[in-house]
């Protein structure tokens, strides 16, 4: 257990970027095959991923390009760990208005904006209809938790995870790299 504890630790922001990669993937995945429009809020909490994945990548690259003598630079999981936390919290708010425990502000309404080409053509009937996604519905939940509720929760270990990855013992620190 330790060692894994080491592991992830040191290298906690190629595995923040994995994970970010995966929430971006299974996101697109839903939408694409099934079929699941997101709305606005969804937008934002991806666009808390694109974050980390920015985030991670850098840090990630310094850590390889540097050949592991100064680590992972802990300012960049405790960058993460921010960044996290602001996807936790509005999850937190997006399934808050899902489950009706608050209303949701009148930009949460749909997704997308409208021009006139296409209005035009849904007149004529030329055009298919744009499918307005809802932030206050929930358009898809497993073991009673929305999306939104899974993305609460997943959001929130990875800033846990980043967090733990700040406060590392000195020895997992500076990942080290075998000089052939």
């Amino acid at each position: 257990m330790r060692s894994l504890y080491r592991l992830l630790t040191r290298w906690w922001t190629a595995f923040a970027l994995a994970a970010s990669l995966a929430m971006l993937g299974a996101a697109h995945g839903f939408e694409r095959f099934a079929g699941l429009a997101p709305c606005n809020l969804c937008l934002k909490q991806r666009e808390v991923y694109w974050g980390a994945v920015a985030v991670a990548a850098v840090a990630t690259a310094w850590t390889v390009l540097s050949g592991g003598r100064r680590g992972t630079p802990r300012i960049a999981a405790f960058l993460l760990g921010a960044v996290f936390a602001t996807g936790a919290i509005t999850a937190v708010f997006h399934m808050g208005g899902e489950y009706k425990w608050w209303s949701l502000p009148a930009t949460c309404v749909s997704s997308g904006s409208v021009d006139l080409e296409s209005l035009t053509a849904l007149a004529l009937g030329t055009g298919p209809a744009q499918r307005v996604a809802m932030c206050d519905s929930v358009a898809w939940s497993w073991l009673g938790l929305s999306m939104a509720g899974w993305n609460a929760l997943i959001s929130l270990a990875l800033a846990g995870f980043s967090l733990l990855a700040t406060k590392r013992p000195k020895d997992a620190r500076a990942p080290r790299f075998e000089r052939a």
